[in-house]
């Protein structure tokens, strides 16, 4: 926390009339959270949701924040997300995965956009992704724009399914510096969070009245070939070396698995 402390104070300029906040939820995070948390010593306001974490989560948000908060841990991650901007008092809100860094490069701009009177409402961030120690370049990972920031009472996620889109009332930017992402560090990290993601997406899927059938299949398949191939030869994921073809087939596998969870979950009904 020193270091990024130390430079937030010394170059980052006045923060004016303007405040910002950074706001987080988080489930057995205590590997990434400290790195995390220890980049935003720059924001006027830090608020971290722990969702029912089982490891340090808690403490690690304590040592950087009075404003913790406990929560379920919900399958539709958005229901916690708006949940800790309702916490925040600030003017903006900057929402954050508990894998996400913000660099010193990027906060600068930040405040230098985030500013009184703004044109915008909200702003766009370039997400960069790191896949098994690997930034992701190309396979249309990069820039991977999610709108993140904006004012605290224009922005909420519409809280129907975990992939949404954060939605802004009004004018929206783009911001130029990325965000650091690092959500798969290993094979294992990125087998436990497809487990939550696929079952979570087989349940909305079930539960709107889709069903399982070998037409379904075969068009689903056919549609995740068509987007291993684009992703991996004509976007040019194979430029990112193992990881790129890994990011490619994994998302793939991904919609496969959704499918066959599909009918394990109609197979329960009967």
């Amino acid at each position: 926390m020193g270091y990024w402390y130390r430079c937030a104070r010394r170059r980052l300029p006045e923060r004016g009339k303007v405040t910002i906040a950074a706001c987080i939820i988080a489930h057995n995070e205590e590997a990434d959270l400290p790195a995390t948390l220890s980049a935003l010593a720059w924001v006027d306001e830090l608020v971290v949701v722990d969702c029912e974490s089982s490891d340090r989560t808690a403490e690690i948000a304590g040592k950087h924040t009075r404003k913790v908060f406990k929560r379920p841990n919900l399958s539709n991650l958005n229901v916690n997300k708006n949940y800790s901007f309702r916490q925040a008092t600030s003017d903006w809100v900057l929402c954050l995965d508990a894998d996400e860094i913000v660099s010193e490069a990027l906060a600068r701009e930040i405040r230098a956009r985030a500013v009184p009177g703004s044109s915008e409402d909200g702003f766009f961030l370039k997400r960069k992704n790191s896949w098994f120690g690997r930034t992701l370049m190309h396979g249309g990972h990069f820039p991977d724009r999610q709108l993140r920031l904006f004012q605290r009472e224009r922005g909420k996620f519409p809280e129907r399914n975990v992939h949404e889109r954060l939605q802004v009332q009004g004018k929206v930017g783009t911001l130029e510096e990325p965000l650091d992402h690092y959500p798969y560090r290993s094979v294992s990290e990125y087998v436990r969070k497809m487990q939550f993601y696929t079952s979570f997406e087989a349940e909305r899927r079930v539960a709107r009245g889709e069903r399982f059938s070998a037409g379904g299949f075969l068009l689903e398949l056919a549609g995740a070939k068509v987007r291993l191939l684009r992703r991996y030869l004509f976007k040019g994921g194979f430029l990112d070396g193992w990881q790129g073809f890994a990011a490619a087939y994994l998302d793939f596998l991904g919609r496969m698995v959704v499918q066959f969870k599909m009918r394990d979950l109609e197979g329960e009904k009967r």
